[in-house]
This record gives structure tokens, sequence and C-alpha cells, in this order.
């Protein structure tokens, strides 16, 4: 699998876990919807900014994000 599938996947389960959708995720981050299901479906290479605003909105480090992203699989 990808890393950005993983990386997609990793933010769909953040995601679902605050109950949140994909619209009500986008508009409190202020990210178009599209990308937020862009990424979800490992379509997109995000960047390190959006990397870090992901992080600050689910309230993690970005080092928290990617140790998820490393231990996605194993």
């Amino acid at each position: 699998m990808k890393i950005e599938q993983k990386f997609g996947l990793i933010i769909r389960q953040l995601r679902t876990e605050k109950g949140l959708s994909q619209e009500k995720l986008a508009l409190d981050a202020d990210i178009d919807r599209t990308y937020i299901g862009d990424i979800e479906k490992g379509n997109r290479n995000v960047s390190i900014s959006m990397v870090e605003k992901l992080a600050n909105y689910f309230q993690i480090s970005i080092s928290e994000l990617f140790k998820k992203l490393e231990e996605y699989g194993q």
C-alpha cells in the first residue's frame, strides 16, 4: 500500500473517531471538502503544511501522526 493511501486511512480513522463528516472536518479545519476526500482516498500527496494543519486540528503532534503512519498495518 502506498504511503498516501496509509495516510488517508489514518485521517479517515481520526475523523470517524471524532464522529465528523468530511464536510465538518473541512469546514472546521478550513480545507476544501473535496481535498479531504482525495486525501482519504490516497489521491493526494499532501504538503508538510497540510500535515501540520491536520495534526493541529486533531490535537496531536506531527510526530504522533507520523508514528501512526509508521505503525499502520504492522
